[in-house]
């Protein structure tokens, strides 16, 4: 059985594009094909943070080509958890859905210092590593 996450938040120019490339990474060297993820925002812009970019350019992950996206309704319907970054998940999850949400109350790393954007990326990474290990 795959297990499906969604990592959502309004713009998807920064967190939820840092843990999906996390989340990603930590898929392939795990090797487990049994977890699927989604990402996308519900007003994408029209890039990632070039500043988000930099911050995973520094961790070896190149997100340079990633482009923000809508995330649809039945993206949502399918996925068995959402994750928001900082963002209520009223705006995202419809009230029939039945799967679990969490929001990561996160600080959005827009024009933020690259230090700040470390400390944010470095934070998603380990809630990244902390879900694999529930899963």
């Amino acid at each position: 059985m795959t297990t499906t996450v969604a990592f959502v938040c309004v713009q998807n120019a920064g967190r939820s594009q840092m843990a999906y490339a996390f989340a990603e990474r930590e898929k392939r060297e795990r090797g487990r094909d049994d977890l699927e993820f989604v990402t996308g925002g519900t007003r994408p812009a029209e890039h990632v943070h070039p500043e988000v970019v930099v911050a995973m350019r520094e961790v070896g992950i190149d997100i340079s080509e990633r482009l923000p996206r809508e995330v649809s309704f039945e993206e949502i319907q399918r996925a068995d958890v959402v994750i928001t970054m900082g963002c209520s998940a009223e705006d995202v999850c419809p009230a029939n859905w039945t799967g679990e949400n969490r929001d990561w109350d996160l600080d959005d790393p827009d024009g933020k210092s690259p230090e700040a954007v470390g400390e944010i990326r470095d934070e998603i990474e380990s809630r990244v590593v902390e879900l694999f290990a529930e899963f």
